[in-house]
């Protein structure tokens, strides 16, 4: 099955960007599974390189290195990433730089689509 995972709240904060790179997690290693991850506002934000967290705290970056090693696709809004100054030299290495017209294309080809 095909998932794309819509996430538009910042890393931390909140638990929503958390809660959905969890379900991402566990859909990956899924038998014919399929996850694609959009990030998009705020959430870009979970793509950086070099984060750190306290002691005991969840580490997004962390977490989506997790799911790309599972093969998921990860993508970032540009323009997002643009109006807070991420460069594509930023991001966790497998992270790719994208646009609405990718996530439209994503969108199309999902089976199912989640948004957080």
């Amino acid at each position: 099955m095909k998932f794309l995972f819509i996430l538009n709240d910042p890393p931390y904060g909140t638990e929503r960007t958390y809660n959905a790179l969890r379900l991402a997690g566990t859909l990956c290693p899924q038998k014919g599974g399929e996850v694609k991850a959009f990030l998009l506002g705020d959430a870009v934000g979970a793509a950086k390189s070099g984060q750190s967290v306290p002691t005991g705290h969840y580490n997004l970056e962390r977490m989506v290195g997790s799911i790309l090693r599972h093969r998921a696709v990860v993508g970032v809004c540009g323009t997002c990433i643009d109006a807070r100054g991420i460069r594509e030299g930023d991001l966790i290495e497998g992270v790719r730089r994208s646009s609405m017209d990718e996530l439209g294309a994503w969108s199309l080809e999902a089976e199912k689509v989640l948004t957080f």
